[in-house]
């Protein structure tokens, strides 16, 4: 994942769910074996540079969400929520 607005899958040529899963898998490789708290971590320092430097948006945090969310259990979800709350008040 190179930054948030490229992983919300706002491409508009080709198949827009093929690039996103493909984008998808891409950033999931990247991040195999690492634990929850170092994704997190990952997640935290992406958002906070793109927030210090204005390339990221609390609309491009919520595209992200709902990308993501779906693959998602309930509990999982709920987490990835309050991440996006603090992301979005940074």
């Amino acid at each position: 994942m190179g930054d948030f607005a490229n992983f919300n899958g706002g491409k508009k040529s080709g198949d827009a769910k093929e690039d996103f899963m493909k984008e998808a898998a891409n950033a999931a490789a990247r991040y195999n074996g690492k634990n929850e708290n170092e994704l997190v971590g990952e997640i935290f320092a992406r958002a906070a540079e793109g927030k210090k430097n204005g390339t990221l948006t609390n609309a491009e945090i919520d595209a992200f969400y709902r990308q993501i969310a779906p693959m998602l259990d309930g509990a999982k979800r709920k987490k990835l929520q309050k991440i996006v709350e603090k992301l979005k008040s940074m």
